[in-house]
């Protein structure tokens, strides 16, 4: 049976009135938010110094810069090119006996300027041996590659395809490497993992890409960004709560203990960073540059410690991450801003490499029947049966 849409009618009308009410109250804590930015900007010290003392129950932007810039976009190189990856897989089907999973990177290499070119690339990838489909530590404990992790992984092949494409391309040229999503790989953080997993898939893994893209910058002029779309990010609103909070320093579970309404920097709570910049910012200006402060970055990023700025583009407010090494240097920088801006207007609105990248790595839900009757198929040829689960049979089954 079908959903009936008749019976949410209803309560889609009651969502829309609560939306109304809820935007009121959004746009009068935006304009108490911003009113706190701008006046907070000139004791950037001080603010500097409040975010360092700062005991906080939620992640909070470290200011490099005065957190009221606005900062207009430099002109493109004459000649640059835009290297872009993304990824999709197919995940352990734990309703058959075949276990393995496949990832497939796809990538984009678009060259500017007076001798344009565009190539595009994929590169699906099974993964079916046993020290393939799980991470071992040394005394034997073996995790699983599946789910969160999976998808970490993935992350890891994405970043790994850079570094290698990026060496074999023209070294007089400016080369941005873009990623879609956060430099931060918030997987291995959103469930604890064991040390071990943490250092193979983040240390020796994606740190070690971004290690060669950094290596290949001292030859040539070379930034690494990852853009990330529609970002729900609240480390810069959280930067106000520090600046409205009357406690010096700001200790959370000192003076707050348990309470989730009725504080004073609950004034601006709601908010997003995207909220704030899309009223500060124009089109095609950039934020000031903040850090992450977030513990895993803290512990293992080192010189790729994730820095990010936002930048406002004609139909949205996008977050863009970059190393410490990018971010310390102006000219690279400028490079990002010019080109990420360039690649959204040539986009509709989203980086043109990353979406060229993106078609050639998704993998559809057909797709993934395919893979599996293939993989069914291949095997059966050569006399392997697989087992599968009563479950995974009927909903093979049309029922009558």
């Amino acid at each position: 049976m079908s959903l009936d849409l008749t019976r949410v009618i209803g309560q889609i009308v009651d969502f829309a009135a609560s939306l109304k009410t809820r935007e009121r109250e959004r746009k009068s804590k935006l304009d108490f938010a911003l009113k706190t930015l701008k006046s907070s900007a000139v004791e950037f010290d001080g603010l500097r110094q409040k975010v360092e003392r700062s005991k906080t129950t939620w992640l909070v932007a470290g200011p490099r810069e005065r957190i009221d810039l606005c900062q207009p976009a430099p002109p493109c190189p004459e000649d640059f090119i835009v290297l872009a990856s993304d990824g999709s897989h197919i995940d352990v089907d734990h309703h058959q006996s075949a276990h393995c999973f496949l990832i497939n990177i796809g990538m984009a290499q678009l060259q500017y300027g007076r001798n344009p070119d565009a190539q595009l690339f994929s590169f699906p990838s099974l993964y079916f041996k046993d020290d393939e489909v799980v991470i071992a530590s040394a005394d034997g404990r073996q995790i699983p590659i599946e789910g969160q992790l999976l998808g970490a992984k993935r992350s890891v092949e994405e970043c790994r395809l850079l570094p290698e494409h990026a060496n074999e391309l023209k070294a007089d040229l400016p080369l941005v490497a873009l990623l879609d999503g956060s430099l931060i790989l918030w997987r291995l953080v959103e469930q604890v993992y064991p040390d071990f997993v943490v250092r193979e898939l983040l240390v020796d893994g994606f740190l070690k890409c971004l290690n060669q893209l950094m290596a290949l910058g001292r030859n040539r002029k070379l930034a690494v960004a990852s853009y990330i779309s529609f970002s729900r990010s609240t480390e810069v609103v959280n930067l106000l709560r520090l600046v409205i909070c009357p406690h010096q320093p700001v200790d959370c579970d000192r003076y707050c203990p348990g309470r989730f309404e009725g504080r004073e920097c609950d004034a601006v709570a709601g908010l997003l960073d995207r909220d704030l910049f899309a009223r500060l910012l124009d089109p095609g200006e950039r934020s000031a540059i903040f850090s992450s402060r977030s513990s895993v970055v803290t512990k293992y990023y080192g010189i790729q410690e994730v820095k990010f700025f936002y930048i406002r583009l004609d139909g949205e407010v996008a977050r863009v991450e970059i190393p410490l090494w990018v971010a310390e240097d102006e000219k690279l920088v400028e490079l990002v801003h010019a080109t990420v801006l360039d690649q959204c207007q040539r986009g509709l609105g989203y980086p043109a490499a990353l979406s060229e990248a993106h078609e050639q790595a998704v993998v559809t839900g057909a797709d993934r029947e395919q893979f599996w009757g293939l993989v069914e198929q291949v095997l059966a040829d050569d006399r392997v049966w697989l087992e599968s689960s009563a479950k995974r049979q009927s909903k093979r089954t049309r029922w009558i």
